[in-house]
Order: structure tokens, then C-alpha cells, then sequence
């Protein structure tokens, strides 16, 4: 009987678990920021992550979390964001 109340409560506690870890690992996905001087705001996904990587590499800036990053280096991200649209990013492949 100790056994049972002991595997009851593991499957439990990882039940009240798995969603708060799972949430965790979105970070700013499915997140909107404003862009004060485009007067905008940009959807946080795969492809708006992808170019602040292609952005951090082109000024050899070491890769930090965008929610975490300073208001100033934000405006600078994105006004050069507003410089190089999807179309210029992302080469669609027509099949």
C-alpha cells in the first residue's frame, strides 16, 4: 500500500509539473513587442527569432534572450528589422 501512495504521488507532482515546464520552454514565443519609432509591433516566433540571430551575427553581438535585452539595443534591433523585411531574410522557394 506504501508503494502505491508513493507512485500516486510521483505521477501526480509530474502531472502539476509538465505544464509549467513546457510553458517555460516557449520563452517569447507567441509574444508582442512595440516598436515605439515604427509604431508597430512585432510578433515573437520562429521566423522573427531567426532574423534577431541573423541580426546579432551581422554585429558579432553574443546571443541573449530578446525579452531580456535593454530598451535601447530593442530600437536598435528593431530599426534594422524595418531595413531588411522578410522577403530580403527569407528566400521562398517556389516549387
Amino acid at each position: 500500500m506504501k508503494r502505491f501512495q508513493i507512485l500516486t504521488g510521483l505521477l501526480l507532482g509530474a502531472a502539476l509539473i509538465a505544464p509549467v515546464a513546457v510553458s517555460a520552454a516557449d520563452g517569447d514565443h507567441d509574444r508582442r513587442y512595440y516598436d515605439r519609432d515604427g509604431r508597430d509591433y512585432h510578433q515573437w516566433n520562429d521566423r522573427e527569432d531567426h532574423a534577431y540571430r541573423i541580426y546579432l551575427g551581422e554585429r558579432h553581438y553574443e546571443y541573449r534572450e530578446f525579452r531580456r535585452v535593454n530598451e535601447a539595443r530593442r530600437r536598435e534591433y528593431f530599426l534594422w528589422r524595418h531595413e531588411h523585411p522578410d522577403t530580403t531574410l527569407f528566400k521562398v522557394e517556389i516549387h
